[in-house]
């Protein structure tokens, strides 16, 4: 399974990067005191090929759900493969998928797809995509870049979904005013509402035992995502482009870990977009156009 995994180094960061499994990062870790300490869940070895093992995912050509598995767009529906829990097309298609390794380094991979040159995409229009990770310091940096090679226009969204290691004492800052009310299957129906007490952590406080799976919008500009881990003094901060101005914290059930994901669309955002509603995130891309956005996770230890 080792050969598998580029691993990234520069003293600072550690970084584990799986092109056979859609460009997943299979482990995140810094150095403290002289020790590896893992920020992102890692992976065991031997699940280097399951995604949903992974320590974070590329969800593309749209991020979360879409309802029923249809995909509304200008007037027409184009059917998608659900999944059968519950009948939702889920997280894209791309994070299950070999990736391409264009360039690479010690400190820097660069990644494509091509969805021409897959069987069965689970998408209606023709698109690429280029994935970087390098390590700059005490930066982790992540970049999407999506292409439209399609002759028509074409709908899009994407985003990273990383699992943080989960410890009792962690404190988290998402400095987002509203949120998304979600129905059954976590879908949103609605414009953003004002924030909820229980997922308001526009000011840092500890996660503790909360269980979340909450959309939250509405991003203030600038302000980064703060995750503080008090037992080992050791800050994150993840500064994520304007394009992504969702949040999703999810803490997933019997697993020490919780989710901060950065998506450029709403749960279901298409069906919003199609019904003309705001906040949905959903990007147009015109024949030849293409979008790219950043993240950047940092790390610092001390006050």
């Amino acid at each position: 399974m080792s050969a598998l995994l580029h691993t990234l180094d520069n003293g600072v960061w550690q970084a584990g990067i799986l092109p056979g499994t859609g460009a997943s990062i299979a482990f995140g870790r810094v150095l403290l005191n002289g020790t590896w300490r893992d920020v992102l869940r890692p992976t065991a070895e031997a699940d280097y090929g399951s995604v949903s093992k992974a320590s974070s995912f590329i969800m593309l050509p749209w991020c979360n759900r879409i309802r029923d598995g249809l995909l509304r767009f200008e007037g027409q529906v184009y059917p998608l493969r659900a999944a059968p829990d519950d009948g939702t097309a889920r997280h894209g298609d791309v994070r299950g998928r070999v990736w391409q390794v264009d360039e690479s380094d010690a400190t820097h991979i660069i990644l494509s797809f091509d969805s021409a040159r897959h069987q069965n995409v689970n998408f209606p229009f023709h698109f690429s995509v280029r994935a970087e990770y390098w390590l700059d310091g005490q930066r982790f940096m992540w970049r999407l870049m999506l292409k439209n090679e399609d002759s028509r226009r074409m709908p899009g969204g994407f985003g990273y979904h990383p699992y943080f290691v989960r410890t009792s004492a962690v404190e988290v800052l998402i400095p987002c005013d509203s949120q998304f009310t979600l129905t059954e299957n976590y879908l949103a129906v609605s414009a953003p509402d004002p924030i909820e007490p229980r997922a308001d952590f526009r000011q840092m406080r500890p996660l503790a035992d909360g269980v979340f799976n909450d959309l939250l919008t509405h991003r203030r500009d600038g302000e980064p995502v703060r995750i503080y881990y008090p037992d080992w003094d050791l800050h994150l901060t993840l500064i994520a482009d304007p394009l992504f101005r969702h949040i999703l914290l999810y803490t997933p059930p019997g697993d020490p870990s919780f989710a901060v994901e950065p998506q450029s669309n709403a749960n279901d955002g298409f069906t919003l977009y199609e019904q003309g509603l705001p906040d949905t995130g959903v990007f147009v891309l015109e024949p030849g156009q293409s979008i790219h956005a950043e993240v950047i996770l940092s790390s610092h230890s001390g006050g």
